[in-house]
């Protein structure tokens, strides 16, 4: 108790079952080892700050010169224009002055003195341009906001944050055919979470990449490969808040069951290429689309996914059996548990009194199953029953389903009479 309130240990080593000297090595390394890749990060990361920050304070140095220099060079240009007229000016009245003394000097003084009296009426040398005020010339200065350094300080000294634990931390790592459950929880109780974001590595190759993105705190990874390890990771981004939080401890995990797969060559349905997604086409064959093998188990749970919804039929029917029966047009059947559209469950052919919410676009259809045994042996066909529990939105029905002989893995199957329909199961 003082070790877990010292330091934290709301998940107490003692509850592994190894003594602490067993454990505490694996514990130094964590610690040592996310040191130094903090310490790394933060290098990094202040790094490439300062470069950027040089880089940027340059670049815009360099843009207000640029405009200065234009500014001032469209500023004395009307000025340069006026000097040259002015010189110019001055320049033709000394010409025609000394074209005036040497007329009055001159042996043949009255024709020149004619000539010179024309040229200087075509001249006007009392025509100058007006010579602008002070405050009318233009006075080149510089804004420069005086708060800006005080607002970078106070950015920069708040910038970053050490961090002992990540506010969220990875929970459960649960193997799914061709797939992975991760479930996360906040591990801080002053955290409050906007919304979290998962990320898996492969083989532990080091490259991260998003699986999720949103406000649940669980997601089922699925496409991944059977008995490869995969790493994960999760953080999340505060109320009001723009960066994530730190990583949480990364949880290594694979999966040993392969994933759900359909059966091909049914007419009335599409499948993707990894065939555990369907689509009912436009073909006028109706019937029940199975999977490929009976491949779902007690203790396991079955996911039916909708990706997209057609118009809804009575005899439309999401759910598990235990004969692939070929010509039946629903589930709703003897030897099968299904649910249909508008939310009515069926056990062996007949509706229950409970309903569950109808099943639109984005609504997620799940079966668990365990086997209840009230007989003196396992194989007692008269006593097989299964617990099942079907879950839609937020309800679920719980019944025991009994069947005349022990059965070790159930087909799932789908079936709807109009297309438009796309399931993804998992």
């Amino acid at each position: 108790g003082e070790l877990e309130e010292r330091w934290g240990w709301g998940r107490g080593w003692w509850k592994t079952g190894l003594p602490l000297y067993a454990i505490a090595p694996s514990f130094s390394t964590q610690i040592n080892g996310s040191a130094v890749q903090a310490r790394s990060s933060l290098q990094l990361h202040f790094r490439e700050l300062k470069e950027t920050v040089i880089r940027l304070l340059d670049e815009r140095s360099a843009s207000l010169l640029q405009e200065l220099n234009k500014m001032e060079e469209e500023s004395i240009r009307p000025l340069d224009d006026c000097q040259k007229l002015i010189e110019h000016g001055v320049n033709t009245a000394e010409e025609l002055l000394q074209e005036g003394e040497i007329a009055v000097l001159g042996d043949t003084a009255e024709e020149k003195l004619g000539n010179f009296t024309k040229k200087a009426l075509q001249i006007q040398l009392d025509s100058l341009p007006e010579v602008p005020s002070l405050v009318e010339v233009a006075c080149l200065s510089v804004q420069l906001d005086d708060s800006f350094l005080g607002f970078v300080k106070e950015r920069i000294s708040t910038h970053g944050a050490i961090a002992s634990r990540a506010p969220v931390q990875i929970e459960e790592l649960t193997e799914r055919p061709g797939g992975i459950l991760v479930r996360w929880c906040k591990d801080d109780e002053d955290f409050v979470p906007q919304e979290y974001r998962l990320q898996l590595c492969k083989n532990s190759a080091g490259h991260f990449e998003d699986a999720y993105t949103g406000a649940d705190t669980e997601f089922v990874v699925l496409h991944v490969d059977p008995n490869v390890c995969y790493t994960f990771r999760v953080c999340a981004r505060g109320e009001g808040r723009r960066e994530w939080s730190p990583w949480s401890v990364p949880q290594a995990a694979l999966t040993t069951l392969s994933a759900h797969e359909w059966i091909t060559g049914c007419e009335g349905f599409s499948l993707s290429s990894r065939r555990d997604m369907a689509l009912r086409n436009n073909s006028p064959t109706c019937g029940v689309l199975y999977s490929k093998e009976p491949t779902y188990t007690s203790g396991q749970t079955l996911t039916f996914r909708m990706e997209a919804a057609g118009m809804p039929d009575k005899r439309d029917s999401i759910g598990v059996c235990v004969e692939a029966q070929n010509g039946c047009d629903s589930l709703q059947r003897d030897k099968a548990v299904c649910i249909s559209p508008n939310g009515a469950v069926f056990v062996n052919g007949k509706e229950m009194t409970n309903q569950l919410p109808c099943v639109s676009t984005g609504s997620s259809v799940t079966f668990d199953m365990d086997v209840v045994n009230f007989g003196s042996t396992f194989n007692d066909a008269s006593c097989f029953k299964l617990r099942v529990i079907i879950s839609s939105g937020n309800r679920e029905v719980v019944f025991d389903w009994l069947l005349d002989q022990p059965c070790e893995a159930l087909y799932f199957g789908c079936s709807f009479v109009y297309p438009g329909w796309k399931v993804l199961v998992f």
